[in-house]
């Protein structure tokens, strides 16, 4: 990166991961961010790149472009006072009907038609579908306040990582090996397909293609950013990092399905990114050490990308559980005959608690993490010593 006064400044690109009710850790990063910019900062990323339940958040910026600050304290609004029924049914008819029809076709090998799901997640269409304003996307690329806006979901018939973007008219679709960047104007299907958890919440109709959950297949999630022209990356997860090896503990028992299912869903979420990473980080150093006449005279398509990532500082599954209680009746013992209610079963929890204690313990969480970084991230942002 070159920092002295002829440089260009950078092209930031946000990076939103998913992860249910977890993605509340990330609006508290946003939350300290808007706190620690200046407020006449109209949008610090041109590039904003959403996946699952980041893809949730992601688009409210987007829609906010011209304002960062005002997307910020939606965001807000919305998280802090959330509620399991704005997300999916958690009353009898609507979650104990929709379980029932997912075991009923379980058993009949599939047979039966329309989506089946563990959980309707409908109440989150309507919530998305009042509070998005899907054309103001392009309006803000129009206007310059936006350069691109990304949703990642997986195709269930292809297998393909497929990254819907919208964004000015520079930009070109890629192809890579199982992952795709198609341009088409972003709208209400897009975000309920990128949140669409395995199992847990229905696939959705694209075109000709049934999506679900980003995550999944997402071999390199900070491509689609790279792929839109950023060269500085901010992303916001919802797990910790990896900072040593893992402890092997004596097991207690054999797992429960809310201990597999937890395990299955912290592998789609959080392992990719963690790789992704780490391969950036490895090109980066090798770049650092190519004399830079060297790159330029063999063309080599490879550029540093500086980067910071932000990932909560306490395992979010801890704190589910201790607001696991707050999870309606129903819903209660639904999760219950899985062994999610049990401690060793809390990281299911922490994927689908959308209850506002635990929303705000997470955004909590979130703006401690970012206020300790502060200094860093302001210079790192563009609007401090460089």
């Amino acid at each position: 990166m070159m920092n002295n006064a002829t440089s260009p400044k950078p092209t930031l690109g946000l990076i939103m991961t998913g992860g249910g009710a977890r993605a509340a850790y990330q609006v508290g990063v946003i939350r300290a961010l808007h706190e620690i910019l200046p407020k006449d900062v109209r949008n610090p990323f041109p590039i904003i790149c959403g996946t699952s339940a980041g893809a949730i958040n992601a688009a409210v910026l987007a829609t906010d472009a011209g304002n960062f600050h005002r997307g910020a304290r939606r965001l807000m609004t919305v998280w802090k006072n959330f509620h399991v029924e704005q997300v999916y049914r958690a009353d009898a008819w609507g979650a104990l009907g929709n379980s029932a029809r997912w075991l009923m076709t379980t058993l009949s090998g599939g047979s039966l038609d329309g989506p089946v799901s563990l959980l309707d997640n409908s109440p989150l269409a309507d919530l998305l579908g009042r509070h998005v304003d899907f054309p103001a996307i392009g309006r803000n690329i129009n206007a310059g306040h936006l350069q691109a806006f990304a949703v990642t979901c997986s195709g269930y018939t292809s297998g393909q990582s497929v990254t819907f973007y919208e964004g000015n008219t520079r930009l070109e679709n890629w192809e890579r090996a199982r992952r795709v960047g198609v341009a088409m104007p972003i709208g209400l299907p897009h975000l309920m397909a990128s949140s669409a958890l395995p199992f847990i919440f229905p696939p959705v109709l694209i075109n000709r293609e049934y999506f679900g959950d980003g995550s999944m297949r997402q071999i390199a999630p900070v491509s689609p950013a790279l792929h839109l022209g950023a060269d500085r990356l901010l992303v916001i997860g919802v797990g910790r990092q990896a900072t040593q090896s893992a402890v092997r503990l004596p097991s207690n028992g054999y797992p429960s399905l809310a201990q597999i299912a937890g395990h299955a869903l912290d592998s789609i979420f959080l392992d990719s990114l963690e790789v992704d990473l780490e391969r950036l980080q490895r090109i980066n150093r090798t770049l650092s050490i190519i004399p830079a006449e060297t790159l330029a005279k063999n063309g080599y398509p490879l550029r540093a990308v500086e980067f910071r990532v932000m990932t909560p500082s306490v395992p979010l599954s801890q704190i589910a559980a201790q607001y696991a209680h707050d999870l309606p009746r129903v819903i209660r013992g639904l999760l219950q005959t899985v062994g999610a209610m049990k401690r060793t079963g809390s990281n299911l929890v922490s994927y689908l608690l959308f209850e506002k204690a635990y929303c705000r313990a997470l955004i909590q969480l979130g703006f401690r993490d970012t206020m300790a970084q502060r200094d860093d991230l302001i210079s790192f942002l563009g609007y401090g010593p460089q």
